[in-house]
């Protein structure tokens, strides 16, 4: 019986790690976004980096749109720190927009501020 209450236990642990891993995953992948890429410019009105994933939200001639950038530390990596740009920056951002096409949403593999062109996700940057 003891046995059959460990697994019980374990099976219950697994499940439920499942479970809260789902919408994670979902989160941080490439499922919401469209296929092809798509260029967004505009204004910086915010930067965040930090987790989940470091954000940009970026004024579009009058209408805020969510920029997603990668975790934190892959978006340092490429260089790109709250130092690198202020609100009020020029911005163009390279990546997938949103599905939801009501949804002023992106997830940029490539952000390019101040005339320096930082790659986050340098291996899903478009060919020149």
């Amino acid at each position: 019986m003891e046995v059959l209450s460990k697994r019980f236990h374990l099976a219950g642990s697994f499940a439920a790690l499942t479970l809260f891993s789902l919408p994670a995953l979902a989160h941080h992948g490439w499922s919401w976004t469209q296929d092809g890429f798509f260029e967004l410019k505009g204004v910086i009105a915010e930067i965040y980096i930090g987790n989940p994933h470091a954000t940009l939200d970026v004024n579009v001639e009058g209408e805020i749109w969510r920029v997603e950038l990668a975790p934190p530390a892959r978006t340092i990596a490429a260089g790109f720190t709250e130092e690198v740009a202020s609100k009020g920056d020029e911005v163009v951002a390279v990546g997938n927009r949103s599905r939801d096409e009501t949804e002023k949403r992106m997830k940029a593999v490539r952000i390019v501020v101040n005339g320096k062109t930082y790659d986050v996700y340098s291996d899903r940057v478009p060919p020149s």
